[in-house]
């Protein structure tokens, strides 16, 4: 469904927008010049990591038990790390991190360079998900914590 949304934003914005849209390329992620393919999947694996393991940690019912206020302010650190990591990432791939929106981007667009890098925004976000997950799980949940006596 999320890639449905994603595909119907970018016709949108390209139905309204024709010429800004073409002339940024569609809003297709690519890997930048001067960056290569490594790098641009490296950036997608650590900036979905950061993401990921923020909502783990900032919604985690162990966690709660701790801080009881955490619910309340989840939004805050995952907005904090989107911003932080869309900071760190469009200068190298006009930052991913979601396949759906890429694919909708990608699909709309269909030009070359859309899909030439486009396997890179499906692989570095699955693993850093996977990493993430893996993380959370094993180490972080693994951590026993201390309830009040």
């Amino acid at each position: 469904m999320q890639c449905l949304g994603a595909i119907c934003g970018a016709g949108v914005v390209k139905g309204f927008q024709q010429g800004l849209y073409m002339g940024n390329g569609g809003g297709a992620n690519v890997v930048a010049p001067g960056y290569t393919k490594g790098s641009g999947l490296g950036a997608e694996i650590i900036g979905t990591f950061v993401l990921v393991y923020t909502v783990f940690s900032a919604t985690d019912a162990k966690r709660n038990a701790r801080d009881s206020h955490v619910p309340i302010l989840a939004p805050l650190p995952i907005g904090f790390a989107v911003f932080l990591v869309h900071l760190a990432t469009i200068p190298i791939t006009g930052t991913g991190i979601n396949p759906a929106r890429s694919l909708g981007a990608a699909i709309i667009y269909n030009r070359e360079h859309a899909w030439s890098d486009h396997w890179i925004f499906w692989v570095g976000p699955f693993i850093g998900a996977a990493l993430a997950a893996v993380y959370h799980q094993v180490v972080i949940r693994a951590i026993p914590f201390k309830t009040k006596s």
